[in-house]
């Protein structure tokens, strides 16, 4: 019964996974070869920065507002291909709804751990 504790407690190396998923999703035009269409690009590097940037500042100060906008980055980037019209084409779009449900889940996943505590709980994070 030790081990679901994992579940129960917000980790700093989830907040390091965010960092990195964040990384990721601003490289994934490269990673799937699809640098052609500039929108595209620029989506995917403010999403990557936006993710990383949230990931970043739940690692320093822990709100529950920080989760709540790396779901709706994970949203925004899973309908995304939809939105600007590279679904269907490439494997772009495979990376992007991957790696946004990927965030999304992580989120939630951070949220529901967060949701019961106070602030003083929530700023002994990382300690």
């Amino acid at each position: 019964m030790a081990g679901m504790r994992i579940f129960d407690v917000h980790r700093t190396w989830e907040d390091w996974i965010g960092i990195f998923l964040g990384v990721l999703i601003g490289l994934s035009p490269w990673f799937s070869g699809q640098q052609a269409d500039q929108l595209v690009m620029w989506n995917a590097m403010l999403v990557g920065v936006l993710v990383l940037s949230l990931a970043a500042v739940e690692l320093v100060d822990l709100h529950r507002w920080e989760e709540i906008g790396e779901i709706a980055c994970g949203v925004w980037l899973i309908s995304s291909p939809y939105i600007f019209g590279y679904a269907g084409i490439g494997m772009l779009q495979y990376w992007h709804f991957g790696l946004g449900t990927v965030v999304v889940l992580l989120a939630a996943m951070e949220l529901w751990q967060d949701w019961n505590q106070n602030d003083e709980q929530l700023a002994r994070h990382g300690m």
